[in-house]
């Protein structure tokens, strides 16, 4: 499950973010633009029966070098504020067979032609679906829309949130930490779900029991309802509800096909008819075939449904 879940977890966070205006006073006053502080160190020596903020040597501050080191460094996790920021883990450079073959069952004329496509430099991506914990720091911020929830807040994943919602979030986030975050691209989408699995799933071609929330999928929520985010395995880069749960937006505009994609994972923008942005992985509401890796749909920009949600991904600056 997430982060931050333990009690004793709890109580260290708490603790930490006592300190954290001290702390950023003390990050500006050195000048360590980009610095991200450190909680979970303070958190860690909670749990060890040990918590001490040690002010004896400063707070601890990750210097741009060693922020570098750590994000670069794929498969490693880092969440850079306390409330709002989502837990967010590297996926490594790579190149992948984007699209599904004739051969696979359920396939749609969208998911073609398959084409290799090259992912050159690691980037991060949340290892979870964007919660309704992170949403509602952004609404908090009077930067973000409220939006209503089914099933709970917390750490369900947040829905009925549109593209431009999620833009919106995006754009909050961004300005808080001084980081570039940012929607998946389709591409970098696929890749992610993937996880360097060529089969109908990122666990294979079997849809199985208990591995996504879908209608169909053999989970206690099955077409009821969204599952809290990290209720199931994840996948071989870490990443959690991939298929199924809710839907992501991305970042591309809908083509019908592939005839004349990027080949270098950016985004494929139609400055035409930008109004009907791709979104990913199917939803709760949804049968197996729905929640392949390759499935692709449409909504269009402004639309809210309690299927929508979406994940994020940051820009990893050398």
């Amino acid at each position: 499950m997430r982060d931050f879940r333990n009690p004793r977890e709890q109580k260290a966070l708490t603790r930490a973010r006592r300190v954290k205006v001290r702390v950023a006073g003390l990050v500006a006053l050195l000048g360590l633009s980009g610095a991200g502080l450190v909680y979970r160190e303070a958190i860690a020596q909670e749990v060890m029966g040990q918590y001490r903020w040690r002010m004896a040597t400063g707070p601890t501050v990750l210097t741009v070098e060693q922020e570098k080191a750590k994000a670069g460094k794929p498969g490693s996790d880092f969440k850079e504020c306390a409330n709002g920021c989502p837990v967010m883990i590297v996926v490594p450079a790579g190149k992948f067979i984007m699209g599904s073959p004739e051969t696979e069952s359920g396939r749609e004329a969208s998911e073609g032609p398959q084409h290799e496509v090259t992912i050159a430099k690691p980037f991060a991506v949340s290892k979870f679906e964007v919660t309704f914990e992170e949403w509602d720091a952004c609404v908090a911020a009077a930067a973000c829309p409220r939006v209503p929830d089914r099933w709970g807040r917390g750490e369900m994943p947040v829905i009925n949130v549109s593209w431009n919602d999620a833009k919106q979030y995006v754009g909050w986030l961004s300005r808080l930490t001084g980081k570039e975050y940012r929607l998946l691209t389709e591409a970098e989408w696929e890749y992610a779900a993937r996880a360097g699995a060529m089969t109908r799933y990122s666990w294979g071609d079997d849809p199985g029991k208990g591995n996504a929330n879908c209608d169909g999928c053999g989970s206690q929520w099955d077409r009821e309802q969204t599952a809290p985010v990290g209720s199931f395995k994840p996948n071989a880069f870490g990443l959690y509800d991939m298929h199924g749960n809710v839907w992501e937006w991305v970042e591309d505009s809908w083509h019908d096909n592939y005839d004349g994609a990027p080949t270098d994972g950016s985004a494929w923008l139609r400055r035409d008819d930008p109004s009907y942005p791709v979104v990913r992985g199917g939803s709760w509401r949804n049968d197996p075939q729905t929640v392949r890796a390759a499935v692709r749909a449409r909504r269009i920009t402004g639309v809210r449904f309690d299927t929508l949600g979406f994940r994020l991904a940051r820009t990893l600056n050398p």
